[in-house]
């Protein structure tokens, strides 16, 4: 285990869970927050996991990134709806040569924060496999899964190779019971992310459904695998092969899991802003540059941007 420092840039149930995990196993880690910041400073935060319940009754707690300390690692756990206040909030809150780690949904997110922060501070993308949910202020309840994918960020994402930096935050990550991958291309890492948050996230809210719903039904998985094809010709596009046996695989993975309201799903449940445009209209556009249309996934777009604009009314 390092003596790196952690900072958790939004604490709800992907970045309170996983910073909590590294407060855990002994790490210092400190929690940015809003609405849960009183009740985590005055009482911590609960854990609820498939892998062994747990408190910690002291945290470091903040509401403002001015008032933390610079930091080795800044994990952003942020819904991309809030991206416009990065930055706000990285600059004071991340060393130089340090690390930013981009555990958020969507594609071409590193490129945005990369134009933030300074030469010196590397860029790591990070693909979080989680089934949780934040069931009460500072209450995670963990229900599936915790996989992370890592993988670096370089200009126009250009394949890596493995950063002595990545390998640090992974044994971590590791050390406090996270399992980690590491990957030389980021850019199909993402891909791979969108073939399952595309579908699944975007017909759960459409369609008012948990992911057992969608895969039970014949009508709905058909719709499942014609989007993930979607993706995967998308993915083709620029430059990043992603094989058709990769559909079974991860309808075998869906059907397996705890039955699951997604992300976007409680986001919309609780009339929050939807995830709509890092997810489906980034894709959306990384196609047509290539001259590839999308209508299944352009369709689905187009009807959570209504509701998106609903829920900003």
């Amino acid at each position: 285990m390092s003596n790196l420092t952690y900072a958790i840039i939004g604490t709800g149930a992907l970045g309170g869970f996983y910073g909590a995990k590294l407060q855990k196993a002994g790490l210092e880690v400190h929690f940015l927050l809003r609405s849960d910041y009183w009740e985590v400073k005055q009482s911590g935060l609960v854990v609820e996991s498939k892998d062994g319940d747990f408190t910690l009754p002291r945290v470091k707690a903040y509401n403002d990134t001015t008032q933390m300390p610079p930091c080795d690692v800044v994990i952003i756990a942020l819904k991309t709806t809030q991206n416009h206040l990065l930055p706000e909030l990285l600059p004071p809150v991340v060393k130089d040569n340090g690390v930013v780690l981009v555990l958020q949904n969507g594609l071409g997110i590193e490129e945005e924060v990369a134009q933030i922060v300074n030469h010196s501070v590397a860029v790591i993308g990070g693909l979080s496999f989680l089934c949780a949910n934040k069931v009460g202020p500072g209450h995670i309840l963990h229900l599936d899964y915790g996989q992370i994918i890592l993988g670096a960020y370089a200009q126009n994402y250009h394949p890596t190779g493995i950063t002595a930096k990545m390998r640090q935050i992974a044994t971590d990550l590791q050390h406090a019971g996270v399992s980690i991958e590491l990957t030389t291309d980021l850019l199909l890492g993402r891909w791979q992310k969108l073939a399952w948050n595309i579908p699944f996230n975007g017909l759960s809210v459409i369609l008012d459904a948990t992911t057992d719903e969608l895969m039970s039904n014949s009508h709905t998985c058909d719709l499942v695998k014609q989007l993930i094809k979607e993706v995967l010709l998308a993915a083709k596009s620029t430059g990043r092969v992603i094989p058709e046996t990769f559909i079974a695989k991860m309808l075998d993975d869906t059907d397996k899991m705890q039955p699951y309201r997604t992300s976007m799903k409680i986001d919309y449940d609780l009339h929050h802003p939807l995830e709509v445009e890092a997810i489906f209209g980034n894709t959306l556009r990384k196609a047509q540059v290539s001259g590839i249309e999308l209508p299944k996934i352009n369709c689905i777009y187009h009807q959570l941007k209504f509701l998106d604009t609903k829920i900003r009314r």
